[in-house]
């Protein structure tokens, strides 16, 4: 009897068990490749211009500052050479050598300024980048969900990114649960519309100058 009650619970606990694996929905998985979206996005496209054009300011700004220090190696130069020149009297060399110490000192602080630039330089672009990709992509995940619950999904899955063995995470999809082209559609529709590229002007004809050969009087 007992033997029977346990098959009786078993069999009940099996059914509501079954029960409840029917009442929740089906899964319906879609993919989206995160990192071409990104890619793709217009305002990454306008970030990069920018960050390429304070890249390109800031190693302006270290050839000039590379050029001062370059001047004042040649001033530390001429200086050891005066020290050094025996035309000059002892105390013309002498002055010349402390001065040459002083320039290598400001020579020091010169190379000193340019690391720091370098180094501050660097730092503040990447937080820049830095910040600009983690706010972009809290804008694209948002779109992704809005457009994966229109699909009706239950599970978005990111499939640019490798897996710790280095292989893709995601080896194969059907192209019709990819929706990477779609968000990449959405998330461009508010672009800016390109500035006309101005014409270039017609070439104005040269004045004469009367070099000419003078002709038939």
């Amino acid at each position: 009897m007992n033997k029977m009650n346990r098959t009786l619970l078993t069999l009940a606990a099996f059914g509501v068990s079954s029960i409840a694996l029917l009442a929740q929905p089906a899964v319906k998985l879609v993919v989206v490749d995160m990192a071409k979206v990104y890619d793709s996005h217009y305002k990454t496209e306008e970030a990069n211009s920018k960050f390429r054009d304070a890249e390109q300011k800031a190693q302006e700004q270290v050839e000039e500052l590379n050029k001062q220090g370059q001047s004042m190696v040649d001033e530390y130069k001429e200086l050891m050479e005066q020290s050094k020149n025996t035309v000059l009297t002892a105390e013309a060399r002498g002055k010349a050598e402390g001065e040459a110490q002083k320039k290598m000192e400001d020579i020091q602080r010169k190379q000193g300024e340019v690391q720091n630039f370098r180094t501050n330089t660097q730092r503040s672009l990447q937080q820049r980048i830095k910040t600009h990709r983690d706010l972009l992509l809290e804008e694209i995940t948002k779109t992704v969900n809005e457009l994966a619950k229109q699909r009706g999904a239950t599970l978005v899955v990111d499939k640019s990114g490798p897996t710790l063995f280095g292989i893709p995470s995601v080896l194969y999809s059907d192209p019709s649960y990819d929706m990477t082209e779609e968000v990449v559609k959405e998330v461009n529709k508010d672009r800016p519309a390109a500035k006309p590229v101005a014409a270039a002007a017609p070439a104005s004809k040269a004045p004469t100058t009367g070099a000419k050969s003078e002709g038939k009087k």
